[in-house]
């Protein structure tokens, strides 16, 4: 219920940004507009904002034949935590990160980059990925979907009244009740800070708590640990090309490299998270597995680990170079 009540909080305050946005552009008729707009964004983010953002950084859907090894994972946690096996895909980015998107476990989706693929070990890979199915099942990435639809719209919405307002539009609505121009110039400066500001506005501790269940669906938070230390480390040095409305929805802010987008972070700082799994003892699952009829992981897979290759391998002496770095 808190989640439901988050999202509907987030939908209302989204609603309400556009529509002085177009009060201010175009006065009482730019309102009525900009309120069909909302209705029909939220109802489009509800159903389409996943799709949007696996689209947007190109990511492609990976069967058991591709990919059986994160395939295998995958399936192992959703068996512990007694959710339905989520689809899997692949971003195709050097930098490792991962995020999940969905509007309920049903249709939840686990994303990972090939850079995580190739820099992490099994037991990080696997400590990744249970952080992301417990947004699965802690109902977290309906909200960041919204989150990164809606905000993406007010960005473009910004843009737009910043185009408007350099070429004299706007003018005849100042006898309308809209501000015309200075309303343009106006909104082209505080939507994308309100866009900002949605994204810190999604709670922090939801990231604490991933970290915290993720831990006990794999079985240890060592590897979760680990694979954070690492993947700040990455990040800070070769941020990933990500779109600033969808930094919320990643493991770890994925431009903790910019300084000015890592002042309005949606994460809690790496060091403290890992300061959490280390200092608290883990578990095991312990999670039931009756899903209700739904859609169920396949039968536990033999645990195969990652390809390790040779010892000199390039893959190997990334791996090391990062290990170096905690």
């Amino acid at each position: 219920m808190g989640n439901q009540l988050r999202t509907a909080f987030l939908l209302a305050v989204m609603t309400v940004i556009i529509m002085l946005v177009g009060q201010l552009i175009g006065g009482h008729q730019g309102m009525i507009i900009a309120l069909i707009l909302a209705v029909g964004m939220n109802f489009f983010s509800y159903w389409y904002s996943d799709k949007i953002v696996l689209r947007m950084y190109r990511a492609q859907e990976a069967t058991p034949q591709q990919a059986p090894e994160i395939y295998d994972m995958v399936a192992t946690l959703a068996r512990n935590a007694g959710l339905p096996m989520p689809k899997v895909y692949v971003i195709p980015q050097d930098t490792p990160n991962a995020f999940a998107t969905g509007r309920n476990p049903e249709h939840a989706v686990v994303a990972v980059t090939q850079g995580l693929l190739k820099l992490m070990s099994r037991d990080e890979v696997m400590g990744v990925l249970a952080h992301e199915m417990a947004h699965v099942k802690n109902r977290d990435i309906l909200i960041g979907s919204i989150a990164a639809t809606m905000a993406g719209a007010i960005m473009m919405l910004a843009g737009m009244a910043r185009f408007a307002a350099i070429f004299g539009g706007g003018h005849r609505d100042n006898d309308e009740g809209g501000l015309g121009g200075l309303g343009m110039i106006v909104m082209a400066i505080i939507a994308p800070i309100a866009a900002m500001v949605v994204q810190m506005a999604i709670s922090r501790s939801r990231e604490y708590l991933a970290d915290s269940t993720g831990s006990q669906l794999a079985g240890n938070s060592g590897g979760l640990a680990n694979a954070l230390e690492k993947l700040g480390a990455y990040n800070r040095k070769a941020p990933m090309r990500a779109n600033p409305s969808t930094a919320h929805m990643f493991i770890v802010n994925p431009l903790a490299g910019r300084s000015l987008m890592s002042l309005f972070s949606t994460h809690p700082p790496i060091e403290k998270r890992v300061s959490r799994l280390r200092g608290a003892p883990s578990s095991p699952p312990a999670f039931g597995s009756n899903s209700g009829g739904r859609r169920q992981a396949p039968p536990a897979p033999p645990k195969a680990p990652l390809s390790q290759g040779q010892a000199n391998t390039p893959l190997d002496r990334g791996r090391a170079f990062w290990d170096r770095m905690k």
